[in-house]
């Protein structure tokens, strides 16, 4: 049985858009292509009708796995959350090390996380030791290198009252 997948709004319309994306502009193109191609004689030899159908698998794939994520997506609208004095989906976290070096995050949805950007998933192991951290609040993350301590000093949420 699958588990349903929580994701913010702008996650879920950049899933969606990407699939329009995939389904309306780029699979037609690569069909037409291999139709081109494929009317053009031998097959075994035509590297447009060989290189096309594999670009055309890879896109059915790939709508496949949007279509997929889409149906178990479980929309969630942080600024909606009601209690916003604790850090739930959504959240932006604002923690500091023992080395007072600040780290601000934002929890979002597995297929939305962006490490680089300061967006960790759900499911990372921050986000699921950070769950439920109130301001002040000393959290443990186990890493690859060891156990690391995170204070939580600051929580928001987007468009809210606080």
């Amino acid at each position: 049985m699958e588990r349903t997948n929580p994701i913010t709004p702008a996650g879920f319309a950049a899933l969606r858009a990407r699939y329009e994306q995939l389904f309306a502009v780029e699979r037609p193109a690569v069909v037409e292509t291999v139709s081109w191609a494929a009317g053009n004689g031998d097959r075994s030899e035509n590297g447009d009708y060989i290189y096309g159908k594999q670009k055309l698998r890879a896109i059915d794939r790939e709508l496949g796995q949007l279509s997929k994520k889409m149906k178990f997506a479980n929309v969630l609208d942080p600024a909606k959350q009601p209690d916003r004095s604790k850090v739930y989906f959504g959240a932006t976290v604002t923690m500091a090390d023992i080395d007072d070096v600040h780290r601000t995050v934002t929890i979002v949805g597995d297929d939305e996380a962006e490490a680089a950007e300061g967006r960790i998933g759900w499911n990372s192991p921050l986000a699921r030791a950070l769950r439920g951290a109130k301001v002040g609040d000393v959290k443990t993350v186990n890493l690859p290198s060891g156990p690391k301590e995170w204070e939580v000093m600051e929580i928001s949420y987007p468009d809210g009252v606080e």
